[in-house]
């Protein structure tokens, strides 16, 4: 782990969620654009985790590395 790293998944230019560890956003990043999961439990974790417990929306989030660009991701309900 890298020291003073920061990760952020951002919507609409406002972090939703941050962390320190290297690894626990990147896979909240990967589950939100259904790389994950797929089906059912990819539409369950969208409506009841990311909308429901997150605060997320429909669309384009976008995940910082350091505040840099790193990926960008879309959450489609309809996955």
């Amino acid at each position: 782990m890298e020291i003073g790293m920061l990760d952020e998944i951002r919507q609409n230019g406002k972090v939703v969620l941050s962390g320190e560890d290297g690894f626990s956003i990147p896979m909240f990043f990967n589950n939100l654009c259904g790389k994950n999961f797929s089906g059912e439990n990819y539409r369950d974790y969208i409506r009841y985790i990311a909308f429901g417990e997150m605060g997320f929306k429909p669309g384009e989030i976008t995940l910082y590395r350091n505040g840099v660009q790193v990926r960008t991701g879309k959450i489609n309900i309809e996955k």
